[in-house]
């Protein structure tokens, strides 16, 4: 019993040291802190709750700037109830789902929290989703409400969704009513709390089939701690949040700001050149990213990247895929030691996260466990294998999700869930991915990750992106197939790579055959779609 108290309280003082330095706890008014807790009370700790605690905080700080202007937490606050009573008398009621597949603006933020304050879940959809795939996730995650940016009516058409909202339009939306329509439509006053708190469903990138809804509960305390224990993100900042919000890194940002009062900066679309302008013209100390969009500024000539200043920038929060090669190195060379790594996935949120000095140690690193987080390397029987020994990787964490929506869950051994992925733990006690358990060849007898000869290859000088898939072999079985891409004023043959991978990995790593691309095919989030790379090769 006394080690219990002594443990919580050691983590009631971890978190407490944590949310000061991150600015989170300051005084406030007696009159501030009854309407606060009074507002967390009724409304939880989910986008409701949030959001509407930043209109009760900081009212009138800029919450939002978007291609339109600004918006202040307390005009946020309003449109949100506006929203939410127009949705209502649509027919949206508690327990109902709405769907959202929109970019990055404030319609999505709009959208968030008035679902939030009616009881509802939120699905997000991707905005990269193939028509099939779309009608497959609304048959079978069936809401009531489709929210959708004008773009994408094409793709909706085919929807089972009788009820559809227009979130951003460039033209006329003609019958479809849009948001901007609804908000303007019915007064802003405050709603009564729901009975039920909103689930969050995100889904799962779909590279290999349709994609699963993932559901969860509101985050508490322990998940905001680890995160800013280990990634020095401040109250009221300005952050960059690049990362799609309907992936997990992009909406963890959007959870962020309801606990900092952050000013989210959000453009519609990413640009290698944008992302640094914007990051200049807005003054922005953060900003959130997937590592294609690093990997896309550091291709960019180097007069245009001596364009713009970046010496505000304190912190570049990269997640959604490893990091490949020297990635870190070549970044922080370039613009400083503010990256910071999050390994994780749609299940289980976060699992290590590595900063600056661990990338300087080691650039292929995903870090370390943060605050109240565990990661264990479990063999085949589910029993704990020692460091620096290979095997699958389990976590366990305040924001593992539900389990599918469609049925289903990820394999859970002693209450930690199984990322997916195959690692170690290496004696400096940080964890190494080797990568996705499913993607593994045996070649000639031995067991081949493909990451590996990807990270061998992003190093040569010559080689911006690159991804391998396994294919048959006549002498070892199989043999990876490596496809590149390679900067533009780059001279590299086929042959001269497969001599660079000979030289760094054994024998049976070499790929059986390299192709040279234009650019790796890619879904909104980032991820390469190995899928259509392997079907080339079958074709």
């Amino acid at each position: 019993m006394l080690k219990k108290l002594t443990s919580g309280a050691v983590a009631a003082g971890t978190s407490l040291k944590v949310l000061g330095s991150a600015g989170v706890i300051r005084p406030y008014s007696p009159v501030t802190l009854a309407r606060l807790a009074r507002t967390l009370r009724s409304w939880g700790t989910g986008p409701a709750g949030g959001f509407t605690s930043l209109a009760v905080r900081v009212p009138d700080d800029v919450g939002v700037a978007d291609e339109l202007g600004e918006l202040t937490w307390g005009e946020l606050h309003a449109r949100s109830n506006s929203l939410a009573h127009a949705l209502r008398d649509l027919g949206v009621e508690e327990g109902d789902g709405v769907a959202i597949m929109a970019r990055n603006h404030r319609g999505f933020i709009d959208a968030s929290i008035a679902v939030a304050k009616l009881g509802a879940d939120t699905i997000y959809l991707n905005t990269a989703f193939a028509g099939p795939q779309l009608v497959e996730v609304l048959e079978r995650d069936a809401p009531k409400v489709l929210i959708y940016d004008e773009e994408f009516a094409g793709l909706v058409a085919e929807a089972s969704v009788d009820l559809q909202v227009v979130a951003w339009t460039d033209g006329d939306a003609g019958d479809v009513p849009t948001l901007e329509s609804l908000i303007e439509s019915k007064d802003s006053h405050d709603l009564k709390p729901p009975s039920r708190h909103g689930r969050i469903i995100i889904l799962t990138s779909g590279t290999t089939g349709t994609p699963k809804g993932a559901p969860r509960s509101e985050a508490g305390v322990e998940a905001a701690v680890a995160l800013l224990g280990s990634i020095p993100l401040k109250s009221r900042q300005k952050v960059h949040v690049a990362a799609p919000l309907f992936h997990t890194w992009g909406y963890a940002h959007m959870a962020l700001s309801m606990l900092l009062g952050s000013t989210i900066v959000l453009r519609r679309r990413f640009d290698p050149e944008g992302f640094l302008q914007t990051i200049e013209e807005e003054g922005c100390q953060a900003a959130a990213v997937i590592p294609v969009m690093l990997q896309r500024c550091l291709a960019l000539p180097k007069e245009t990247q001596d364009r713009y200043d970046l010496d505000g920038l304190r912190v570049v929060a990269s997640s959604g895929s490893a990091l490949p090669g020297d990635l870190a190195t070549t970044w922080m060379d370039r613009f400083g030691d503010n990256l910071y790594s999050t390994y994780g996935s749609t299940e289980v949120a976060y699992a290590a996260i590595a900063g600056p000095d661990d990338l300087r140690a080691n650039p292929g690193t995903a870090g370390r466990a943060p605050f109240a987080t565990t990661i264990k390397i479990l063999d085949d029987q589910g029993d704990e294998v020692a460091h620096g020994t290979s095997g699958r990787i389990f976590v366990g964490n305040g924001l593992l999700f539900e389990g599918y929506t469609g049925g289903g869950h990820k394999e859970v051994v002693d209450g930690l869930m199984s990322s997916g992925d195959v690692g170690r733990i290496g004696d400096d006690g940080r964890l190494y991915i080797e990568g996705r358990d499913d993607e593994m060849i045996v070649s000639g007898g031995e067991n081949v990750f493909p990451k590996e000869v990807e990270d061998c290859l992003a190093r040569h000088d010559a080689v911006t992106e690159v991804a391998a898939v396994g294919v048959d072999d006549d002498d070892f079985g199989k043999r990876l197939k490596a496809f590149v891409v390679i900067s533009a004023d780059a001279d590299v043959s086929e042959d001269e790579l497969k001599g660079w991978v000979k030289e760094n990995l054994a024998r049976y790593k070499v790929p059986r055959e390299i192709v040279f691309l234009d650019e790796l095919p890619r879904n909104a989030t980032g991820k390469v779609l190995k899928r259509e790379l392997a079907q080339s090769d079958s074709e």
